[in-house]
């Protein structure tokens, strides 16, 4: 296999990217791969992270790197039992030079040619919301330590199937506000459910379709602390055959939030406003706004890679950020977090174009940060490490969601 060498300098830790694209399948890499040793029985090809972990990966195979099909990029061996998959490579004293094709062209057969954020119609059997009654719905307040919540509920001038004509900002409410038999809250059993007895949580309606979400704040940033599930392509036309439940399974979008394109993700319709604003067509660089509401509610926004690396730098660092952001529950082979500040990062997989992959194994969130017509920052978690790494995804995958609050 013959690959145009590109690489992206994402400036994280621990596991990396380093991006190909493939050029040309006649011919096998075979025997040492760069400056490593023998494959050792790795393949030129795997088709996800899981299959990786069939393969040994020590000193004799270090720098040895194999096509992951999932993300159309390159797994490199550490040679340490670990699979670097981002940048940072040149730390690894890695010579690729001998397997790389001299092409000039870095966008030669790039797998972003799959040219469009949309993907198959009939992989969207429903592009409305879903709800579910949370069992948690009388947990106490946040930094208020409401004793009774029940006793603190507060009427919204949001009913079902209506939208207000405007709307205040989406402001940070005691936990167990909203009445969950009336509103649509998101499920809490994967939470802390530490910070739930205790009220360190807060929370939020958002009223474009009733459903309410808990918050975390960590420093001086306000998170949701729960993947977003909004649906309504109706009123926001950039969703349509852009957003999904896992394996088309309603109940997953309740406790995990929905999969987006990045286009749906920024909203790219209401941002090209009917030509007046950004464009974000095929393969070109959106140039977008310092801030981008996206699909969050108002007063809320997409995080940018800044304001990731604040919230990565305020849990420790990149190196020991995941296993304080992750949840306790749900991560393969009980790699769970300490979810020691109530983000609770699930494990929920993502859909690259031909099918939903690895819920259990790691989680990607967006950002609002380009690197090309191609290519977008996110962060990435794996159950394999305690680290979470900003990374670059390709447009046409769709992961989750994580909207941040306005600074006031």
């Amino acid at each position: 296999m013959k690959y145009v060498k590109k690489i992206f300098l994402i400036g994280a830790a621990g596991l990396t990217f380093f991006v190909f694209s493939a050029c040309d399948d006649s011919s096998s890499a075979g025997g040492d791969n760069g400056s490593g040793g023998n494959r050792g029985g790795i393949p030129d090809t795997v088709e996800s992270f899981m299959e990786l972990s069939d393969y040994d990966c020590g000193k004799s195979q270090k720098c040895v790197a194999t096509y992951l099909t999932e993300y159309h990029d390159m797994a490199v061996c550490d040679g340490n039992n670990g699979w670097v998959i981002g940048t940072l490579i040149e730390k690894m004293d890695c010579d690729f030079s001998s397997s790389s094709d001299k092409s000039s062209d870095s966008k030669s057969n790039d797998p972003a040619e799959v040219t469009d954020d949309s993907s198959d119609s009939k992989d969207n059997p429903s592009s409305t919301g879903t709800s579910t009654k949370s069992s948690n719905s009388n947990s106490s307040g946040n930094g208020t330590k409401s004793s009774n919540s029940s006793a603190s509920k507060v009427e919204s001038s949001f009913s079902k199937g209506e939208v207000p004509k405007s709307y205040a900002e989406a402001k940070v409410m005691p936990s167990g506000t909203y009445d969950c038999t009336k509103y649509k809250c998101v499920t809490t059993e994967y939470l802390n459910q530490e910070f739930l007895e205790t009220g360190k949580y807060g929370e939020i309606l958002d009223e474009r379709d009733g459903q309410v979400y808990k918050t975390a704040q960590i420093g001086e940033q306000i998170w949701m602390a729960q993947n977003l599930n909004y649906a309504d392509s109706i009123k926001t036309l950039s969703l349509l055959e852009r957003n999904w439940c896992y394996e088309y399974n309603e109940e997953k979008c309740a406790y995990g939030g929905r999969l987006y394109t990045w286009a749906a993700a920024i909203d790219s319709i209401a941002l090209y406003d009917s030509g007046n604003g950004v464009d974000c067509g095929r393969k070109k660089t959106c140039s977008l706004p310092s801030k981008v509401q996206g699909l969050c509610p108002m007063g809320w926004h997409l995080p940018d890679t800044t304001e990731w690396n604040v919230l990565i730098d305020e849990v420790g660092g990149t190196d020991d950020a995941g296993k304080a952001l992750k949840s306790q529950t749900g991560w393969t082979n009980n790699r769970n977090g300490t979810d020691a500040y109530g983000f609770a990062a699930l494990p929920v997989g993502s859909r690259p174009t031909d099918g939903f992959v690895n819920a259990g194994d790691y989680t990607d969130f967006w950002s609002s940060s380009e690197i090309d017509g191609y290519y977008v920052y996110g962060v990435n978690m794996y159950y394999g490490r305690p680290s979470a790494l900003m990374v670059n995804r390709s447009k046409v995958i769709a992961v989750s969601v994580r909207c941040l609050k306005d600074s006031e």
